[in-house]
């Protein structure tokens, strides 16, 4: 055994994992060493520019100076404490993220993920209204945990639980008809991601969304819009609720909240707030110095670097340059992106990775996603187009942007 240990230890690092940790992953095949900005440098010395940024986390992407400082900082004046205790940081991060968060959102619950935080709101919006009927999109992503992997479309294959915890039926996305026939006074709330990440970067219509919120007003249902992909900032807004001038009675945030640093945070209205006491919700690591920190380091440096016009501008450049190779279609919005391919999207991501692109793969086979992060610059943009570009489309492919 202790022979076998020695002989991994000196294996790559995939093959270590291979044998330890379970094989839920596919993983790709290159090992980071560092990064730095939007480029990942490899233990073999390949640069790759990283389109996906980690599952839409690196907002700031790799290295940034204000997270990196901020992080360090709070590491070595408090790494840790609980919320039985308040923090100067954890009240300076929910100021920041409920001044640019839309509509009438005035509180925050920190937690550690998108799961995390997804779960707490429809157990939220079922104490809240004292039913239990949840409705969600087809096509949506929630998260793994039970309630969050509930709601989630076509989760019945990974499931697991025995039972669900709620009843649960699905909108058919953008049939405002059937929407209007579901909503109605058994329904706790309705669950959506206003830009549909995993599956595919698909923009809800306005319509649609306008629809949710005026239904669900008048059957006083909540309305709880998961931003754990497409906020802080990836769709030109900090939230993509705002785009669409859309007003949550919760709203869901992650990854890139931290930038890198695993929190999740619920945000609601003043509403809601008085229905939850001590001992309602609880988490142990939500909420903690570091992660607060470093919430409040991405807030102020999309604020003082200008990333959402940066965003705005990548968009418009990556819809102007990249609409050649295999792509026939753009979708989405700012940096959550879905560039629709004439062959399945694998195999354009394994092209890519040979010109040292990364970007990532979706729940439709032919949707290449980028989830690039906020700092992206016009170079990488023209990287990504000649990369694009030096695929042959194949015949009889309409393009449409």
């Amino acid at each position: 055994m202790a022979a076998g240990i020695q002989q991994l230890a000196a294996a790559d690092p995939r093959a270590r994992e291979a044998h330890t940790t379970l094989p839920v992953y596919e993983q790709l095949p290159f090992v980071p060493e560092r990064a730095a900005g939007c480029d990942i440098i490899t233990t073999d010395g390949r640069r790759i520019l990283d389109l996906y940024g980690g599952h839409a986390v690196a907002a700031l992407g790799y290295g940034h100076p204000r997270l990196v400082k901020a992080i360090t900082r709070q590491s070595m004046k408090l790494l840790f404490q609980s919320n039985a205790v308040a923090l100067e940081v954890r009240a300076l991060a929910a100021e920041k993220l409920l001044a640019v968060a839309p509509g009438e959102l005035s509180r925050v619950f920190f937690v550690n993920s998108g799961a995390e935080a997804n779960e707490n709101a429809l157990r939220m919006a079922c104490v809240v209204t004292q039913r239990r009927k949840i409705l969600a999109i087809t096509q949506g992503f929630h998260g793994r945990t039970a309630a969050a992997a509930a709601v989630t479309w076509n989760s019945g294959k990974w499931f697991g639980f025995p039972h669900l915890p709620f009843d649960v039926d699905f909108i058919p996305r953008d049939d405002c008809d059937v929407a209007i026939e579901m909503i109605n006074d058994d329904v706790a709330a309705v669950i959506v991601e206003p830009l549909q990440g995993v599956a595919g970067a698909y923009d809800l219509s306005q319509e649609f969304l306008t629809t949710l919120r005026d239904y669900t007003w008048r059957n006083g249902v909540l309305l709880i819009v998961d931003e754990v992909q497409s906020g802080m900032g990836r769709s030109g807004q900090f939230f993509a609720s705002q785009v669409h001038a859309i007003e949550p009675d919760i709203l869901t945030s992650a990854k890139a909240l931290g930038g890198g640093i695993p929190c999740g945070a619920v945000l609601c209205t003043e509403d809601i707030a008085p229905h939850f006491g001590p001992g309602d919700l609880g988490t142990t690591f939500g909420g903690g110095p570091v992660a607060a920190a470093a919430i409040v380091a991405v807030i102020e440096s999309i604020e003082t670097e200008d990333l959402l016009r940066n965003v705005r501008e990548r968009e418009a450049q990556i819809r102007e340059q990249c609409m050649t190779g295999p792509v026939r279609k753009i979708q989405g919005m700012g940096l959550l992106l879905g560039l629709v391919c004439d062959r399945p999207a694998i195999e354009v991501r394994n092209a890519l990775l040979e010109h040292d692109v990364l970007a990532g793969t979706s729940a439709d086979p032919s949707v290449l996603r980028i989830l690039a992060p906020l700092v992206l610059e016009p170079g990488h943009v023209d990287h990504l187009a000649h990369a694009l570009g030096s695929m042959a489309p194949r015949a009889n492919q309409e393009r449409t942007l």
